[in-house]
This record gives structure tokens, C-alpha cells and sequence, in this order.
């Protein structure tokens, strides 16, 4: 891989995530820069978290990606009784054999879609903190891994509505990048009026990889330079939020290398080999609004203009 082309066989596993956004894109419509942001996460091999009211299309643009993208997919949905043992498995006693065997349970698949995942009590909201950051799951006093790769895009509601528990920090933290849906523009509304059923288009869709070629084109994600000067302007911005009396805590270095790990992302599926400033300001409010909150916020709420302030205030180098 040279510094101005991808190779080959990148360029074509590019060209298949593209044919991916286009699928997405048909279903879920308007809304191109959310979904490239999603296809990015998934190439940066994070997690993704979904935040808007019910009814503009989370579900469905999970849906519409595990399809694209050829994985296995389980939808969990979140309520307040539900268990971890209904999240993660639980031994299950076998009267023909006398013995205890394992059930795993939806957790085990590729891509997780946790649906309204706020709705569900603290400690069911935490049996997912393992598996995110570890890619593993310990049930019943046994580690067991998680297929590979291993996608969560976790939706929530809003804080205002009822019913619903403010996510942790540390639980925010493990999701690589955050994005909000939106209401559709009128023309997006008005085709959506006239069209097929949104679920009915997605179970048209074809899949244009699989996991197996996914993770070959993350594991060339490395490939893509983030050169000095970059770095210098990651950690410019990193320090910057750290000096801002107004929040409670700065961006951590987990951050600044969920922002360096989702800026090459946009920048692969641009066809560059290396980071531009360009690549870190697109991603940079999916990735840092969700990690910052000010003082005198209530819990759960932010303020989305944040990221544009930090933006502004750190020169480019």
C-alpha cells in the first residue's frame, strides 16, 4: 500500500462497503452522512449508539446494515425485567442426561442490535460491558468468546421519556461513535409515503461481503497513516475539551483513540491511505458528544454543539 492508493484488494473491499451504503441508503433514506458514519464504526471495528425518538428509522438501519454486510444479527429488546442471564445464556438442568448445559443466548451472534437498551435497569445495561470491550461473555463461571467480528448497535431514547435509565459513562465509553437520525427532510417524508414498507425493502437487500472478508479489510485499517502532524492535531483537540472548565471531565485517551481509529475509517472508505484534518472533523462529533457533559447538565443530557466549539476554537496544524 502506497501513500496516495489503497491496494487492489482494499480497493475492492471499499467498493463492496460503498455497494453496502448504497443498499442502506435506499432504505433509510436522507440520511447519507449518518450511514456512512455507522458503515465507519463497523469498519473501525467499534460499537455504535443510536439516540433519537421512536419512529426515524434505528431499527431499521440496523437491520438494513446486518443485511448489507452479510452477518449473523439477533435484536434484543430491552425492557425493565429483562435479565442478563436473557442477554448473555444460562445453564439449562437435561432430565436425559442428569447434567447442567449451556443455552447460549442472543449474544452470541455477529452484529447485536440492543434495542431501547436505556429501558433496561442498570444491572442489565452492564452484562453488555464485557462483551463490548472484551468480545467475550463469563456465564456460569466459564469465559466464553464472542463470534468474530462482533458489531453493537445499541438505540436509545431520549432522557425526557419515560421509562428509561441514564446509560453510565463507563458504559457510553465503550460506544466508538454516536449519531442521531433526525427527522427526514420533507422530499426523504414524502417518498417514504409513497414507497413499499421499509421492512419489506429490507429484506431485499443482497449482502455484498461477508464477516469473514470484513474482518480482512479491518485488519488493513492499520495500513492507513495517521502521520504526525495529525496526531499533533488529535491531541490538540483532546487537550483542548481537558482545559474547558465547563465539563465535567475532558476527552480520555480511550477517545483520542477511538477518534485516530474512526478518522482512518472515514478516510479508507474515501479511498485515501492516509488521515487528513478532514477525516477527524467529520467524525469527531460521533465520536467525543457522547463521552462530554457539562457541570450544571442533568444526567443523560448534552449539549450537541460541543463538538463544533471545540472544532473552532483548535487550529489545524
Amino acid at each position: 500500500m502506497n501513500a496516495l492508493t489503497l491496494d487492489s484488494d482494499t480497493r475492492a473491499g471499499v467498493n463492496e462497503l460503498h455497494k453496502a451504503i448504497e443498499s442502506v441508503n435506499s432504505i433509510i433514506l436522507g440520511k447519507q452522512q449518518e450511514v456512512k458514519l455507522a458503515m465507519s464504526c463497523v469498519l473501525a471495528g467499534g460499537h455504535l449508539l443510536i439516540e433519537d425518538i421512536p419512529g426515524v428509522g434505528k431499527t431499521t438501519l440496523a437491520h438494513a446494515m446486518a443485511r448489507a454486510l452479510g452477518l449473523d444479527f439477533q435484536r434484543i429488546q430491552f425492557t425493565s425485567d429483562l435479565l442478563p442471564a436473557d442477554i448473555l445464556g444460562a445453564a439449562i438442568f437435561r432430565r436425559e442426561t442428569g447434567n447442567f448445559d449451556f443455552q447460549a443466548g442472543p449474544i452470541f451472534s455477529q452484529m447485536i442490535l440492543a434495542d431501547e437498551v436505556n429501558r433496561a435497569t442498570p444491572k442489565t445495561q452492564s452484562a453488555l460491558l464485557e462483551a463490548m470491550e472484551e468480545r467475550q461473555v463469563t456465564a456460569e463461571g466459564v469465559t466464553r468468546p464472542l463470534p468474530s467480528p462482533f458489531f453493537v448497535i445499541a438505540t436509545q431514547n431520549p432522557q425526557t421519556q419515560i421509562g428509561t435509565f441514564p446509560l453510565p459513562e463507563s458504559q457510553l465509553d465503550r460506544f466508538l461513535l454516536r449519531i442521531t437520525m433526525g427527522y427526514p427532510a420533507e422530499a426523504a417524508e414524502r417518498e417514504l409515503l409513497e414507497g413499499r414498507d421499509r421492512r419489506d425493502m429490507v429484506r431485499d437487500i443482497e449482502p455484498v461481503m461477508d464477516g469473514e472478508r470484513l474482518l480482512k479489510l479491518q485488519a488493513k485499517l492499520d495500513s492507513v497513516v495517521t502521520a504526525g502532524p495529525l496526531l499533533d492535531y488529535i491531541q490538540a483537540l483532546v487537550r483542548y475539551s481537558r482545559e474547558l472548565p465547563d465539563l465535567v471531565s475532558g476527552l480520555s485517551p480511550r477517545a483520542a483513540l477511538a477518534l485516530r481509529r474512526a478518522a482512518q475509517a472515514w478516510a479508507m472508505l474515501d479511498g485515501r491511505t492516509a488521515v487528513i484534518p478532514e477525516d477527524v472533523q467529520a467524525v469527531f462529533a460521533g465520536v467525543v458528544n457522547h463521552r462530554l457533559r457539562e457541570r450544571d447538565a442533568e444526567p443523560g443530557r448534552r449539549r450537541e454543539s460541543m463538538a463544533q466549539e471545540i472544532l473552532e476554537a483548535v487550529a489545524i496544524p
